[in-house]
């Protein structure tokens, strides 16, 4: 087999396997496949970079004499010899083929970066509680004070947001003078009700399990412990962050209503950044 068909026979295989590729991710994912496909695309390409090198390209070594300079009529007989039209239009070709190869295993790579979806924008800052939603239990029914009995807790969501993975609250009831909030925040707790993510700040697991005789809520998954009556300050385990609180209020019917969303990102968070009013 000459070097040409070689480079040709090599760079074919890889633009016909990244083309696979591609048409095997539009088609339907199918790991094992891909993968040989991959290996082809880029073996093909690698043997044909070599192969080039080595019988398409010039490795002799040579010495040029220094005298006499001007070239004698073997050595332009030979250049000519070299560069002659068939070998260019051939090399020209194996370009052309090379560059075929480049592109389509770059399509390849390329597309499944449309698999990661449309930017998040601002859904990773927000929830959907808003300011005079009702507060709702796992039914849809809305709760009243009167609902929460002292020293239990309920999971609840935003009304019309049932399930919502990242608006669920837990809804505890302490004695109002037990509780040390911050002043900003001491209106946030109609008489003794208080609202905190469900989502834990380290990795966000549910946090669901009280302990009446500390006021602290225990993530089940690492162990993390927060304080109720403290704004849920971290007390234990790897959490780092409190549990963002949520402002709550009652409606003119008794009900109880959010007085707008977390003012922190729930959950993890990426990493303590914060927003205030929407915005980072």
């Amino acid at each position: 087999m000459t070097g040409e068909r070689l480079v040709a026979g090599a760079l074919g295989i890889s633009v016909l396997a990244s083309l696979g590729l591609v048409a095997s991710y539009v088609v339907g994912p199918n790991p094992q496949l891909e993968g040989v496909l991959l290996a082809l695309s880029l073996g093909g390409l690698g043997i044909a970079i070599v192969a080039w090198s080595q019988a398409l390209m010039d490795n002799r070594i040579s010495v040029e004499p220094r005298h006499p300079m001007p070239s004698t009529a073997s050595e332009r007989r030979a250049a000519e010899e070299a560069f002659a039209p068939g070998d260019l239009s051939r090399r020209t070709f194996l370009v052309r083929l090379l560059a075929g190869a480049v592109g389509a295993l770059g399509a390849a790579v390329a597309i499944p970066v449309l698999s990661l979806g449309p930017a998040p924008g601002r859904s990773l800052f927000t929830t959907p509680w808003r300011d005079g939603i009702r507060v709702v239990d796992e039914s849809g029914d809305p709760i009243r004070i009167g609902d929460i009995a002292l020293e239990t807790v309920r999971t609840v969501f935003p009304e019309g947001h049932v399930g919502s993975a990242d608006a669920q609250t837990l809804l505890i009831r302490v004695r109002p003078g037990d509780l040390q909030l911050a002043a900003d925040r001491a209106a946030w707790a109609p008489d003794g009700v208080i609202g905190y993510s469900k989502v834990c700040t380290h990795a966000g697991c549910p946090v669901g399990l009280y302990r009446t005789a500390d006021h602290s809520l225990l993530c089940p998954c690492h162990q993390s412990t927060f304080d109720v009556l403290r704004g849920a300050l971290p007390t234990f385990g790897p959490a780092v962050r409190a549990l963002p609180q949520l402002p709550l209020g009652v409606d003119g019917d008794g009900n109880l209503v959010a007085r707008g969303d977390f003012p922190e990102p729930v959950g993890p968070s990426f990493w303590n950044m914060t927003h205030t009013d929407g915005k980072s």
